[in-house]
């Protein structure tokens, strides 16, 4: 095809006049031969040398997969604008009337993100004592374990048997930034370790509990991974775990039952402690019934609570939010 030679000094400069002129060629890589730049055109442009060259073509950049996904047009409004990616792993929601389509959607996904290697659809809500879905394997490799960075730190884990959203590394950040040097931490929903392994960064000593012996498993892995010495793991119920740690700071995230584990959070917080709470709320009156419910508790053993911050952390459902509370114990 034809091409204008220029000196490589000058090829940033034609580059941009070729642009105005509107006859550079699109989707071709710009050639470098010795101390020239060849730049594939549409047509003749004078005032240049023209030279007759190969060039190699640039595959297409697409933004969403949406733009390259074939399923018929009727449901095409179906297809969700967002997923998650953990690792290098997406888990998408997708409506039943898509899912004979997965494997294509699964295929435009790994087509248009190449650092993803495996695609699961959500099969279930977020269920059981372990708080994990069932996922249906749509396209690449079918494995559920990676690794996920964050903040920092590097989380390894499986999809399928421990729960983890990256949706809330924000608000991870942001309890990090309140711990002060010298705290004890009880991450009484620990997981895998995303609050933990970031809060040890800063905190004295860090305890994590979960009752998914998968969770802690990858917990210890993750205190492994990341070289730090003061999370202490600890396999088993919260409840049997309450009282027996007094900790400057709880975190208790667990939105969709934080509310019966209220008692076990004042329990082992220090006078003058801080309990970072989560719920689900809804639009019209996100945090009115989990303080409520604080204010109750901490009468039930002859405490205070002063309330210091009230987050809308994330969309959970229409017209419902994840919400933070964020209290101190006297």
């Amino acid at each position: 095809m034809l091409a204008v030679k220029v000196p490589k000094r000058e090829a940033e400069k034609i580059r941009k006049k070729l642009l105005e002129l509107g006859v550079l060629a699109k989707g071709y890589a710009i050639k470098r031969e010795g101390d020239f730049v060849l730049f594939p055109v549409t047509g003749q442009v004078e005032g240049f040398e023209l030279v007759e060259s190969e060039f190699e073509r640039l595959e297409k950049r697409y933004h969403s997969y949406r733009e390259v996904v074939e399923v018929p047009e009727e449901l095409r409004p179906l297809l969700p604008s967002s997923f998650d990616i953990i690792g290098d792993i997406a888990i998408i929601e997708l409506p039943e009337k898509l899912m004979p389509y997965g494997r294509v959607i699964g295929e435009a996904i790994l087509k248009v993100h190449r650092h993803i290697k495996a695609v699961f659809a959500k099969g279930s809500k977020v269920e059981g004592e372990y708080r994990v879905r069932e996922l249906i394997h749509l396209a690449g490799e079918s494995r559920t374990e990676t690794v996920h960075r964050e903040n920092g730190i590097r989380l390894k884990l499986d999809v399928a048997r421990v729960y983890y959203t990256p949706r809330l590394a924000t608000e991870r950040r942001r309890v990090f930034e309140k711990t002060q040097p010298g705290e004890v931490v009880f991450d009484m929903f620990a997981g895998v370790g995303p609050y933990s392994i970031l809060l040890a960064k800063r905190a004295k000593l860090v305890f994590a509990c979960d009752i998914n012996p998968w969770a802690i498993r990858y917990l210890e892995e993750n205190v492994r991974l990341n070289k730090v010495n003061n999370v202490v793991p600890i396999l088993g119920d919260v409840r049997k775990v309450a009282g027996k740690i007094k900790a400057d700071r709880v975190v208790m995230n667990l939105p969709k039952f934080a509310d019966r584990f209220l008692r076990e959070a004042m329990m082992s917080v220090k006078p003058g402690g801080i309990v970072h709470y989560y719920g689900f709320g809804p639009e019209e009156d996100l945090f009115s019934e989990h303080e409520v419910k604080i204010k109750a508790v901490a009468k039930e053993l002859g405490l205070s609570v002063e309330f210091l911050d009230r987050r809308k952390v994330r969309p959970y459902a229409p017209r419902q939010f994840n919400i933070a509370i964020d209290f101190k114990v006297e």
